[in-house]
Parts: C-alpha cells; structure tokens; sequence
C-alpha cells in the first residue's frame, strides 16, 4: 500500500496538466462549474457525493443556484495528494469533460 504524501510541485503541475478545468487556489485545487439551473447542479453534486464516498475523500464546496465551487484537498498531508487528482478526474468524467 502506497503511503499519502503531500504532492510536490511539479506532480501538481502535472496532475493538472491532465485536468480539465482546474487550477490552485489556496493550495488546494479548484474548479468551478456552471450548469443550466439549480437542479442540474444539485443533480451533479448527488452525483458527486456518492462517488466521494465511495473513493472515503470528501470535497469542500460551494453551491448558489447553477454554480458549483470545488476545493479539493487533503487534511492529513495539509496539502494537495494524489487522492484529490483521483477524485478531480473522477470529477472531470461526471461533468463530461474527461
């Protein structure tokens, strides 16, 4: 079993170089996304939640009407891992930009 570690910078330059639509802001990575109306993205945020989960890494996130804000990051390294990469792709994939 592979020990969590913080990620280094030049992992997080490169896991988001295989991203879609992130970036970092306070050291964590984010997205924002916008959908047709509130129940579309709650819709996405159900989604969300149920494969958080089940992969145990939970999101920080924000939600007014059709936007959803998404922090990821990873408490016990106090910092970004390769489990918010993990859950940023699974991300990209529900959100039909993988």
């Amino acid at each position: 079993m592979q020990t969590l570690r913080k990620s280094t910078d030049s992992e997080i330059a490169s896991g988001l170089a295989e991203l879609s639509g992130w970036d970092v802001r306070d050291g964590k990575l984010h997205r924002e996304l916008q959908f047709d109306d509130f129940v579309s993205a709650w819709g996405f945020m159900s989604q969300v939640a149920l494969l958080a989960e089940k992969l145990n890494h939970h999101p920080e996130w924000f939600n007014v009407w059709n936007r959803v804000v998404i922090d990821l990051s990873t408490h016990d390294v106090d910092g970004i891992s390769r489990k918010d990469f993990e859950l940023a792709a699974a991300i990209d994939k529900l959100a039909g930009s993988s």
